[in-house]
């Protein structure tokens, strides 16, 4: 089992990329990158969303140390990354648990990556149609 900060510096240097080029790609310093590495201080959801994009690895394989595959779950990544950039990070939290949730549904079945990946587009686009007209509904009047 690894480390949050185990699997920065892994992912990192498996892409011969410096700790000031990761920085550069995720909008931090080289300081927190360093930080990061050491564990003395762990990003918020939105930088860690960034780390996995600039890492090509899954926001799980980050924030769950049993998780030992780089790429678990990565396919859910772009849904998350959308929730957190229109709606920011109480909404990607509920939109990868929404998914988690529902990723049950494949256990043990016969879907193929395909099949997957367009029920998880549909899920999100019931969730961000839903989101969008409660905004409209009971969002701010504009003038």
């Amino acid at each position: 089992m690894k480390s949050f900060p185990e699997k920065i510096k892994e992912a990192r240097s498996a892409l011969s990329m410096s700790q000031e080029t990761l920085a550069e790609k995720v909008g931090a310093s080289r300081r927190s990158i360093i930080a990061y590495e050491k564990g003395d201080k762990h990003p918020r959801d939105r930088m860690l969303y960034q780390l996995a994009k600039a890492l090509h690895v899954s926001i799980r394989y980050l924030k769950d140390d049993t998780c030992e595959n780089p790429r678990e779950d990565i396919e859910k990544d772009i849904y998350i990354l959308e929730a957190q950039n229109e709606y920011g990070a109480r909404d990607a939290r509920n939109v990868a648990a929404l998914l988690a949730e529902n990723q049950a549904l494949f256990a043990g079945g016969e879907l193929s990556q395909t099949e997957k990946d367009l029920f998880f587009e549909a899920l999100m686009t019931a969730y961000v149609t839903s989101k969008q007209q409660a905004k409209e509904k009971y969002g701010k009047k504009k003038s």
